[in-house]
């Protein structure tokens, strides 16, 4: 994929979400998955279910422009190739095959102002639709999240934010409560602490769609829960 010179003196406008194809199938990936997919019977996961969709088809409408961030890279993603490799296997072959057309112009990052250092090398996060972009929205945040085999992902929520994930690729689990597979959708309320753990042999790809206030969309001064002291006596 490449992206016109708008440096040039003669250089065209600034490309739209409809100027660009391999963007706007990895949208329809998510649209597909959150318009044919199970709620399982839960009325909380079909109204979430619904917001996103609405907030896609909305930004589908809109045409936004496609700003491009700096593509970066972090340790975990040595792991992304394998996690691709995985989701073209299994339920997420879509999602994934569209993810790797698009795989250069990532950008990865923390999302934390303080991160432990053994969590540094084992995850990442990359938002594909949000105020930042590359894909502008200011009523929906997509991305994906990655991490490495045999990880733990600390306590933590996310204020004024519903959220939910698609596992893409790898066996992972929240709260120790079960094993998900890929294609498999969790909900998490606003407020909802949430702690997420990943198999040891593969690493564990996720899809995440995030609904809220667009400030807080913009800004959602994420913070790991800090460890509970435990009571003495």
């Amino acid at each position: 994929m490449t992206f016109p010179d708008t440096t040039a003196p003669d250089a065209p406008t600034t490309p739209r979400l409809a100027d660009s194809p391999d963007w706007l199938y990895l949208l329809r990936e998510f649209d597909s998955l959150y318009r044919f997919g199970s709620d399982g019977g839960s009325s909380v996961i079909r109204s979430h279910r619904k917001r996103v969709r609405d907030g896609l088809s909305a930004t589908i409408a809109a045409n936004p422009p496609i700003t491009p961030r700096e593509a970066t890279t972090l340790p975990v993603t040595a792991h992304f190739a394998r996690a691709l490799d995985l989701g073209e296997r299994a339920a997420m072959q879509g999602m994934a095959r569209a993810l790797r057309e698009v795989r250069s112009w990532l950008t990865w990052e923390y999302g934390y102002e303080q991160m432990p250092k053994p969590l540094m090398r084992k995850y990442a996060f990359c938002e594909i639709l949000g105020q930042k972009g590359p894909i502008l929205s200011d009523r929906l945040n997509l991305g994906f999240v990655l991490f490495a085999p045999n990880t733990t992902y600390p306590q933590h929520s996310h204020h004024e934010i519903e959220e939910s994930y698609i596992s893409v690729a790898g066996a992972w689990s929240e709260n120790n409560g079960a094993v998900y597979a890929p294609g498999s959708l969790i909900y998490n309320g606003s407020g909802v602490e949430h702690r997420i753990t990943t198999g040891d042999r593969d690493p564990c790809l996720l899809a995440y769609a995030w609904v809220g206030p667009a400030q807080r969309l913009a800004a959602p001064d994420m913070k790991l829960t800090p460890p509970r002291r435990s009571k003495s006596g």
